[in-house]
């Protein structure tokens, strides 16, 4: 359970860091891209302007680029572009390229078709940044050279992911290094508690024995007394509930089982369910199960044997009158599973995680007239997580519901 809880510790930590990590890089590169692009789509403004002076006046010579907004003194040698001017058909019927010379006329021309055919307005395409314009005479699509911007963008996208890694790899080792210390007062908590109960348990042990065998030799001497059976009742619950603390108290050390070996779960299962199948049928409920033969699992028999058993006895106690219980192990996917469905009455199908709570009830007034302790789960679950397995339950249409365990 420690190492689980260690485990999980990491995970937090490393998904609050990941997570922070994730939206500063995507900040940085989305500020970055906006900013870019805002300024690009302001120069082609201003070079879409200075290409209609051209037009107007094509016999003149053509305004110094430096005197365009934007331009600046070394504007005809930082920047490159090239305008395609069409008609509304899409007809191209001049190509501006004296400020490039990297692009032909029929790449202009190729280029200019798929930007239309696109439907946009503005982007991307290739290393150029473009823009198309519309007015009552035609269509211009300029093309602004940013293959230097965009290199910027994608080292700074590489710079910030690796920096993101490694920032995140020396978060992990550092968190992997401090988290025993983190947890320790947790530990130190459930050391304490593990040992109050183990103490209390055996403490309990003697008074309780007192009590039921003086209950037992009053009962002999006077039969059918109710106090006195109301008593025996009663201490054998305080009994069997003070067993089941202290397993529950062992269950949740770091080592539960020490020796492991592997074992036949199908036998396990085989000789665990007959005993309930006849309890079943006893009462006067269908029963029926699936076991596959040959699967074997490392662990311990015992604590298998006792899972199946708890699951059962929860199925038979808390099944309606005439149901059904079904019992169901076998292996899907690679992974043994094991299911126990009966059918019963939910009041509330919302928690039911809870089950596996120690002492939680969903109904009171009939878990108290079935003599369980409310830690029956609870152990079911501390059995199968020690196992390296899982468990789950759920309900699909609140009048039955299944416990699912996979290893």
């Amino acid at each position: 359970m420690l190492k689980r809880l260690q485990r999980r510790f990491i995970l937090s930590a490393m998904a609050a860091f990941g997570t922070v990590m994730l939206v500063i890089v995507i900040g940085i590169n989305g500020v970055n891209y906006v900013q870019t692009a805002s300024k690009q789509d302001e120069m082609i403004g201003n070079l879409l302007v200075y290409e209609q002076k051209i037009l107007q006046e094509p016999k003149a010579p053509p305004p110094p680029m430096r005197d365009m907004p934007g331009g600046g003194p070394e504007a005809e040698f930082t920047t490159r572009f090239f305008a395609v001017h069409c008609d509304a058909e899409w007809n191209i019927e001049f190509i501006s390229r004296e400020h490039i010379s990297s692009v032909d006329e029929e790449m202009a021309g190729a280029y200019t078709k798929a930007v239309l055919s696109k439907g946009r307005d503005k982007g991307y395409y290739g290393d150029y940044r473009y823009r198309v314009s519309r007015d009552g005479k035609g269509i211009s699509v300029l093309f602004l050279n940013a293959s230097m911007q965009l290199q910027f963008m994608r080292s700074l996208c590489l710079v910030s992911l690796g920096t993101g890694f490694l920032s995140l790899l020396l978060v992990f080792l550092l968190v992997l290094l401090f988290s025993g210390r983190a947890i320790m007062p947790f530990v130190k908590n459930m050391e304490r508690q593990r040992r109050f109960i183990t103490d209390a348990g055996h403490e309990l042990k003697t008074p309780i024995t007192s009590i039921v065998t003086s209950a037992d030799i009053a009962a002999m001497e006077h039969e059918g007394d109710e106090w006195i059976a109301t008593i025996q009742k009663q201490a054998r619950r305080l009994a069997k509930l003070t067993g089941d603390l202290v397993a529950l108290s062992r269950l949740d050390e770091e080592m539960p089982f020490p020796e492991k070996s592997d074992v036949s779960l199908s036998d396990a299962a085989w000789e665990s369910a007959e005993p309930f199948a006849v309890l079943a049928k006893a009462e006067g409920k269908r029963f029926s199960q699936h076991i596959e033969e040959r699967l074997i699992l490392h662990g311990d028999k015992n604590a298998l044997q006792q899972l199946i058993s708890i699951l059962l006895d929860n199925a038979v106690k808390y099944s309606d009158q005439g149901g059904e219980i079904r019992f169901y192990l076998g292996r899907k996917w690679g992974k043994i599973r094991m299911e126990v469905f009966n059918t019963c009455i939910l009041p509330d199908c919302t928690h039911l995680d809870r089950l596996f709570e120690r002492f939680y009830r969903m109904d009171e007034s009939r878990s108290a007239g079935t003599g369980g302790t409310g830690v029956g789960l609870s152990m079911a679950r501390a059995i199968a997580e020690a196992h390296g397995g899982r468990i789950g339950v759920c309900s699909e249409d609140g009048r039955s519901i299944v416990f699912r365990v996979i290893f």
